[in-house]
């Protein structure tokens, strides 16, 4: 009866409409590019140009480029709000913060292709970042605005466009490293924020599993999925995921700038950020901020393809542990802790992840080479460009939603447990991406 509940409720979860939305969008720019319409998608792929004294450039390529840019819009603003409708939001509520978000991200945009501005490391996702900051934390946001902002369903989305960008025989490759990485980094970090948290600081077992989850796996989704498994308190899983968040938001800017001081190759640079970010939206932006698209590729394998993966195992095994150990539950009762909790709490966009992948590399296999240039082209790139843009409202809503004041109010306990694992986490990442494994992810293309 409860699989059949879950079966029947699939349409009320974030992770499939995100699949829906952007293999529907790779499936249209597919079959437009066979029936001879391929414009179709780039018409709305929209890539801000750089500019620099001269705003006049800038103001023509808006102006000439209007009909794409009400195409993006329109486009994402209905599927958005349709799908935020089906989950229970308001479509009115939705589609009017979705257009305010929208503005916001063209007017980001503009400002992050600035020559100046770029020089100064601040393009479009650290600005976009700040400038949602900014407003959050200076005006106060009316309720109807908050229900566009919806981070994981906007980067759910981009990681499934980003599948389309990765042939899947790379991702095969990847596979096995990335998951020895990750698997390296996940246990390691897990353990380190759980007895910090519960040895050193005498918190709660359950707190201290869900602030390991939040710090060794996939930061929001594994705090929520983890703290839902064990049953924490609804509070400790508010707290976790704000260490999450501030942590994640340090990295943006920290990683980057020391993979840079350190003369980083891209490769390494991405895979390391992969495996010391918190948050899969924060690491696409740190990763961006690397301005080559090996970091974005090389962070993509090993946070999404290794550590993302990760949710629904560590979802069983703490389980596991509350029923039989932390809750004293009988041992009946352990016993109804089942295998099938790891298909519950995986993140289902990965699936779509892989789908992406595997569609447009078959598709690009089937065509000759100078076709299938052709199709990288036209359609590949303009999902690209579309991925950039779902990853930009990501960032925003990040910003629009970090209230620091809030991020202070939980006390130094669970800071200082998740500091303990930044701690160990960063240099183990830096040893594997850059040392042990540098060969790999330098060979990324």
């Amino acid at each position: 009866m409860a699989t059949r509940t879950q079966f029947d409720t699939w349409y009320k979860k974030e992770d499939y409409w995100a699949i829906i939305i952007a293999l529907g969008l790779i499936l249209i720019g597919t079959i437009a590019f066979f029936s001879g319409t391929a414009k179709l998608l780039s018409t709305m792929a929209i890539n801000i140009p750089g500019w620099s004294a001269d705003f006049s450039k800038i103001t023509g390529y808006l102006i000439g480029n209007w009909v794409g840019i009400a195409y993006l819009f329109g486009f994402f603003a209905i599927v958005f709000t349709g799908a935020g409708r089906i989950l229970g939001h308001r479509s009115g509520n939705y589609f009017a913060s979705f257009s305010v978000l929208f503005i916001l991200s063209v007017i980001v945009s503009v400002l992050g292709s600035n020559k100046l501005l770029k020089d100064w490391q601040l393009e479009t996702p650290l600005l976009a970042l700040l400038v949602g900051m900014i407003i959050s934390n200076t005006v106060r946001l009316p309720q109807w605005f908050q229900t566009g902002l919806r981070t994981e369903f906007y980067v759910k989305t981009g990681i499934v466009l980003m599948g389309a960008t990765l042939p899947f025989t790379v991702i095969m490759q990847a596979g096995p490293l990335a998951i020895l990485q990750a698997t390296i980094v996940a246990v390691t970090t897990f353990a380190a924020i759980y007895f910090a948290a519960t040895r050193l600081f005498g918190l709660d077992q359950r707190f201290g599993a869900t602030l390991a989850a939040g710090g060794s796996i996939c930061g929001v989704s594994a705090s929520i999925a983890i703290g839902g498994a064990c049953r924490a308190e609804k509070e400790h899983v508010s707290v976790s995921i704000s260490m999450v968040i501030i942590w994640a938001v340090a990295m943006i800017f920290l990683l980057p700038v020391m993979a840079k001081a350190l003369g980083l190759a891209p490769g390494p640079a991405g895979a390391w950020i992969g495996t010391s970010e918190f948050a899969d939206a924060a690491g696409f932006a740190a990763a961006e901020a690397m301005g080559d698209e090996r970091a974005v590729k090389t962070f993509t394998l090993m946070k999404v393809v290794g550590r993302d993966m990760f949710v629904g195992i560590w979802a069983l095994l703490v389980a596991f542990l509350s029923v039989t150990r932390w809750e004293n539950k009988t041992a009946e009762e352990a016993s109804r802790v089942s295998a099938s909790e790891i298909w519950r709490r995986f993140p289902k966009f990965i699936i779509g992840f892989f789908a992406a992948s595997i569609f447009t590399t078959l598709v690009i296999a089937y065509l000759d080479p100078k076709l299938g240039a052709t199709f990288t082209k036209e359609v590949i790139g303009p999902i690209k460009s579309l991925r950039g843009w779902t990853f930009t409202w990501t960032f925003l809503c990040i910003g629009l939603t970090t209230r620091l004041k809030e991020l202070t109010s939980f006390g130094w306990k669970p800071l200082a447990a998740f500091a303990v694992g930044v701690i160990i986490n960063v240099p183990l990442g830096y040893l594997l991406s850059n040392v042990l494994f540098v060969d790999y992810w330098l060979g990324v293309k």
